[in-house]
This record gives C-alpha cells, structure tokens and sequence, in this order.
C-alpha cells in the first residue's frame, strides 16, 4: 500500500483552510517577537495563496471562518494529519490552540473522512512537525510535537514507517524542509537543517533526491501533483528569498508559482501551514 500512494504522491482534490483574524498581529504565538505583521499584507498573501489552490491548481477548498480568539488559526495544517482515507486530529504543543480543533475536525467530517482523535493528554503532536515523503514520515520532536504523539501518529497509520528527528531551534521541522516533489527533500542550508537531512537520510531504507536551498525558510513549499499538468511547486515569492528561487528555477520539469508569505512568516508561518491538502476518492 505504500508503493501505491508513492506513486500517486502529490495528487489531492481538496483543501482546507482558514482566513486571518485581526488578532494574530498581535496574539498569534511567536518565536520571535521582533516584526509587527502588516495585516492588510498577510491577507492579500493568504488569498492569492487561496486564488492557486482553486483557480490554478483546481481544488476544492474548503475555507473556514476567521475567530478572533483563535489567532493561530490560519495554520491548519497543524491540527490535522490527513493520509489517504484518514485524518489523524493531533492535540497542539500549544495549549492555546487546541479549540481550532473543532471547525477542522467537522470540515473533516463532511468530506466523509475517517476521523481519528488523539485524545491521549500525554502526547502532542503540530501537522508541522510531520513530513510525509509518500513512503514513510518523519516526525520532528519539538517543543510542540512529542515522542507519544509520534507514537500515536504511527499507530494510526500502520502501513508506513515513522522515523522521529530531533528538532533545535526551530519551531516544527517543515520550518526548514518539505517535499518539494515524489522523491525529492526540499531542505534548507543550516547547520541544523542539515544535521536534521542526515538523520532522516540515516534512519531511512530509502534513499531521497535533495533539493538544497540557502534559506531555511524557502525549503518549505508547497508540491502538487495535477493530472494533466504534472508536477506543481509553489515556493517563497523572489523579491523575498531571491536566491533560493534560483535554486527552485532549475526544476525544469516543475510548473513553479511563486507566493507572498513575508508576513505570516513574522509569526513563524509557513507555506505548508495554511493548508491541509486531502486526497478524496471517489469511493469515500
């Protein structure tokens, strides 16, 4: 089984996700608390990342209404690990943010999906800290994602290996890498991001193509496989991370669409993180 969803990595026919309230300038949680978000910004990045996921890349999108006490919200991608069939509600690192739980878990409801909750209060889990190649995930332990959440993320899905990467300095481990197609590990240039590679690249019988970038923040993007178009990316727009799109620019085979995200990343935002991109067969 997971030889088939390999081969069909990438393919999705949904997305959720949620639009911006007011208070995340001021309230969303933060590594860093250096740069004021510019909220008109961030809303015109989050809809014309919207704008692609329907108009270019044709996905159902499903889009949640804004909460002002939810400030994190937009990051949908941590409240839910969704593969093949199945969606897996995480329980957030941050306690703050466990009542985004219940818009996403009834979104997931209504697309028929086999829901799954992580009700044990010893585990925490973000979607963040979950890399899923196709073949096998790997779990970033972080100070929101933990070893009993990643031990019920592998209970959950069976039929693939779970490998767990000790994640410094950053919040989640797609801070710094993500797939940026079937095979490929998208994967920033730190020191950390690279001592991260090589444990994943250890702890794998596989062996993955990388795609190395110069900025950390780049290596998170967005992959899609669309049936007539073939291999998708959005990645960071050039006038933010100039020299890391050069690097994107040599994926000769990719349709690459770059986007704004400057000001979600001010609350440590990123390209993965406002979306939670589901394959629904027609049988579900």
């Amino acid at each position: 089984m997971a030889q088939k969803s390999a081969s069909r990595f990438g393919v999705y026919t949904h997305a959720i996700v949620r639009a911006i309230p007011e208070s995340l300038c001021l309230e969303a949680l933060r590594i860093e608390n250096e740069s004021m978000v510019d909220l008109t910004r961030a809303r015109q990045h989050h809809d014309r990342y919207v704008e692609v996921l329907k108009n270019q890349l044709g996905l159902s999108v499903v889009e949640l209404s804004t909460e002002e006490s939810l400030p994190d919200a937009p990051f949908v991608e941590d409240i839910a690990v969704v593969c093949e069939g199945t969606a897996l509600i995480t329980r957030p690192g941050a306690p703050s943010r466990r009542k985004e739980i219940d818009a996403v878990k009834k979104a997931l409801q209504d697309l028929q999906l086999n829901v799954v909750e992580m009700t044990d209060e010893n585990a925490t889990l973000d979607g963040g800290d979950v890399l899923f190649t196709g073949r096998e995930f790997f779990v970033g332990l972080s100070k929101r994602t933990n070893q009993r959440g990643a031990e019920i993320l592998a209970d959950t899905f069976k039929d693939y290996a779970v490998s767990t990467v000790p994640v410094y300095d950053y919040l989640h481990l797609k801070s710094f890498c993500s797939m940026a197609g079937p095979n490929l590990i998208a994967i920033g240039s730190s020191e950390a991001a690279q001592k991260a590679l090589k444990t994943m690249q250890q702890m794998s019988d596989h062996r993955y193509d990388k795609l190395t970038v110069p900025d950390d923040a780049a290596a998170n993007c967005v992959y899609v496989n669309i049936p007539g178009k073939g291999h998708v990316l959005l990645h960071r727009a050039p006038e933010e991370l100039p020299e890391s799109v050069k690097v994107f620019e040599k994926l000769k085979e990719h349709m690459l669409i770059p986007v704004a995200n400057l000001e979600l990343s001010k609350v440590d935002g990123c390209l993965t993180c406002c979306s939670l991109l589901i394959n629904k067969s027609p049988d579900l």
